[in-house]
């Protein structure tokens, strides 16, 4: 950057102060604002507030406590939210990588939200561009911009041609003078096209939102004829009021959304602990769903960076030494590679002033200099340099046992960034030691064990990937292919050899987007580890993109989830965290939902035989407590393995439909059958409680299997606190219950136990159909 002119030297750091900073909102959580409004103002608030409103109005007190319900949920979830809300704020500002500006011609890092109108901002490698501006040098700069125009051929950027937010480096180096910054950016101005774009897609998260629209209308037409038949059939105007709230209040699944937003929230807070960012709070479903892992050999099953093994020359004549030194100081932000190769030769030799170059890059697997009279010098992948030969023959050994082999070569010229047909001289052959990760091998062996297939995809020569995965115990990982070979036409036999095979080399980045894509054709949900520039594409079209801590902002950047401490080990617990939130939440939505279906069923059958409401709102709010509010709470932050299957709403309407209707007529034929006797009105609805307790108790022991001794200790729980309820006097007369009469109660019971049984079949039933 030397070369450069006054006008580059940068800002002046009055020019800085005086300057618009470039803010823009980070996309890790709500405002507080948004928090509170999607919490306070919602549809069942506005419906349970009217309902609650109208039993102080007409009832007793004691019949509006489900409107605690308002309060309880408007609390937990803001409060939770919250939490994760500060969680990820402070992830989001570790994850965000400092940008390189130069201020009063000296080179400095600052964060994204300092850069400002007019500065100076340096490139290279895997850096990602946060502003709009002009070039001003350029060393080789190659600009990806497939994440704003599709297109994923690198593009070369000269002096004057402008630059746009959201792009990235690939290859080389240079300089732009930021010219939109803020809200005014390119990117930001498309951030919520992109947000679509990039948000993952969620079947939890929209099943319930279909659950809730649905019920919404049914409440509507529902609630009327239960007003009308209460109204009808009711002397007294309280008592009508009372029965047609309960209806309509036990209807509402209330705790259904928090339930869901409760159990992402405490998922992002775990994962935070773990040093791991969830960009987008969806992703945790994406988590539990994975059934093909994509890994990256190079930043996953390798630690970052290498050690320069061995130089063999090929002629004892040529300066190999200061050729490698030469090519590895060319780069001011040298990679893996030539930072190896600077540890031996930590200088530069003299002499060696290089004309033309060509930055190494995924696609080209080369890079190269022209050093005028000292000749033109390439080092890269021997399989694609060299054609044949002893040179060829021994980097293929060497690459067989795991080795890292590179080809330092003589030719004619560079021709650009192709070598064509251009002579290529071999002169020695340089080997680099890999680090395993040493947590590699465990992480590995519990995919295996969980059934998620691991697939190694690597730009490596696949020989010497294929020795590494087959040393850390891969199942078919002596199966490599060369992505050269594959084809790239036929992506039915693309998803039939990527389902075969284990280990992939010599992968080009747009292949890694082919591979991704072609699995998921094939019915597969496909995560995608990555480190490097070459994986944004990929990680970007993944239904899952886990970017690695110490990776390039650009992969940073496009990834739903990022492990800050750069541990390949915490993806087993990102899974399992997963998998815990979306099967808990489909254990609470059968609670939630049954609760809803025999609401309505119930609402329909008193409506249409223009009888009593069989409980008052009280009673709900009692048995309520007990087998859905508390259970829910543990059951939606239980430890699970399993992993999530797509049909979430198929499953639980399986679940629900028949568990709701028969809980629903168990209650109106104890009700019915009470009501025929001499009993008071208090001892019929007490024996229609009953009923509808140990049916839907039923229910949560169903739905809590497999029986653990904490899920026993949990649902026993909850039976003993009913018993207690009706024997402790003040407890009775509280919730209006008045179990006097044991001819009532008994046929209650027998009601229930058989209800229980036919349930338990019905599910069963309904569980072996297909949607």
């Amino acid at each position: 950057m030397d070369g450069l002119t006054s006008v580059t030297h940068g800002l002046t750091s009055a020019q800085v102060a005086g300057a618009k900073a470039n803010h823009v909102p980070r996309r890790s959580s709500r405002s507080l604002s948004a928090i509170l409004r999607s919490n306070v103002f919602t549809l069942f608030n506005l419906v349970i507030g009217v309902l609650w409103v109208l039993i102080l109005i007409f009832g007793e007190w004691q019949d509006g406590l489900f409107g605690l319900v308002i309060v309880a949920n408007a609390l937990i979830g803001i409060i939770q939210e919250l939490r994760a809300k500060r969680t990820l704020d402070k992830l989001a500002v570790i994850n965000e990588a400092p940008v390189r500006v130069r201020r009063d011609g000296e080179e400095r890092e600052v964060g994204p939200r300092d850069v400002v109108l007019g500065d100076l901002i340096l490139l290279g490698p895997g850096e990602r561009l946060l502003v709009d501006g002009e070039v001003v040098h350029s060393d080789g700069l190659e600009v990806d911009e497939s994440l704003l125009t599709g297109e994923a051929d690198p593009v070369h950027k000269q002096p004057g041609d402008r630059v746009l937010s959201g792009s990235f480096t690939v290859a080389g180096s240079g300089a732009f003078v930021s010219t939109r910054v803020g809200t005014d950016a390119y990117a930001v101005k498309l951030a919520e096209e992109a947000s679509k774009f990039h948000l993952a897609h969620s079947e939890l998260r929209s099943g319930v939102s279909n659950f809730i629209k649905y019920i919404t209308w049914l409440v509507i037409p529902i609630g009327a004829l239960l007003i009308y038949s209460q109204l009808h059939n009711s002397a007294d105007l309280g008592t009508a009021i009372t029965g047609a709230v309960a209806g309509i209040v036990t209807m509402i699944p209330e705790g259904l959304v928090l339930t869901t937003s409760f159990a992402f929230a405490v998922g992002v807070v775990r994962l935070g602990r773990r040093r791991c960012l969830v960009q987008e709070l969806p992703a945790i479903e994406g988590l539990a769903r994975v059934d093909v892992l994509c890994l990256d050999k190079t930043g996953t099953l390798t630690a970052g960076g290498m050690d320069l093994d061995q130089v063999l020359p090929v002629r004892e004549d040529e300066p190999v030494d200061a050729a490698l030194a030469a090519l590895a100081h060319l780069d001011g932000h040298p990679n893996a590679t030539a930072q190896a190769i600077r540890a031996r030769y930590p200088a530069a030799p003299g002499g060696w002033a290089a004309g033309s170059t060509v930055p190494f890059s995924s696609a080209r697997k080369w890079s190269g200099a022209d050093f005028g009279e000292r000749g033109a010098w390439v080092l890269g992948a021997p399989d694609v340099l060299l054609k044949g030969g002893d040179s060829y023959d021994t980097a293929a050994e060497l690459a067989a046992t795991g080795t890292r082999v590179l080809a330092l070569c003589r030719t004619d010229s560079l021709a650009g960034t192709e070598l064509g047909e251009t002579a290529i001289e071999p002169v020695a052959l340089v080997t680099f030691k890999q680090r395993i990760r040493p947590d590699a091998h465990e992480t590995l062996n519990y995919f295996a064990k969980q059934g998620v297939t691991v697939k190694i995809i690597s730009g490596d020569n696949p020989v010497a990937v294929s020795a590494i995965a087959t040393g850390l115990g891969i199942p078919r990982a002596d199966r490599s292919i060369d992505a050269r070979t594959l084809p790239h036409d036929d992506p039915d036999k693309l998803g039939e050899l990527l389902d075969s095979h284990t280990v992939f080399g010599r992968v080009t980045p747009r292949q890694k987007r082919e591979f991704v894509t072609a699995l998921q054709a094939r019915g597969h949900t496909v995560a995608m580890t990555g480190d490097g520039v070459n994986d944004v594409l990929a990680l970007k079209d993944a239904d899952l993109g886990i970017a690695m801590g110490a990776g390039s902002p650009a992969t940073k950047a496009v990834a739903q989830v990022v492990l800050l401490d750069d541990k390949f080990a915490t993806l087993p617990h990102v899974v399992n965290e997963g998998r815990r939130v979306l099967a808990n939440i489909e254990r609470v939505s059968n609670l939630f939902l049954t609760k809803t279906f025999y609401a309505i069923v119930l609402s329909l059958l008193v409506g249409v035989a223009g009888v009593m409401f069989p409980f008052a709102p009280r009673h709900s709010t009692l048995v309520n407590a007990l087998v859905i509010g508390i259970p829910a709470f543990f059951l939606a932050l239980a430890p699970t393995l399993e992993r999530s299957k797509p049909g979430f709403v198929p499953r639980v309407l399986r679940f629900a439909v028949p568990a709701g209707v028969l809980c629903a007529v168990a209650v109106l034929l104890s009700f019915w059958a009470a009501h025929k006797g001499a009993s008071t009105l208090l001892e019929d609805q007490t024996a229609a409680v009953i009923t509808l307790f140990l049916t839907t108790w039923w229910v949560l022991v169903l739905i809590a299997k497999p029986l653990t001794w904490w899920r026993a200790g949990l649902v026993g729980a909850m039976a003993v606190l009913f018993a207690i309820g009706l024997s402790l006097p003040f407890v009775r007369d509280f919730f209006a219950l008045e179990p006097g009469d044991l001819s009532n109660d008994l046929t209650a019971v027998g009601i229930s136990i058989l209800a229980a049984v036919m349930i338990s079949v019905a599910v069963k039933l309904a569980g072996t159909l297909r949607p």
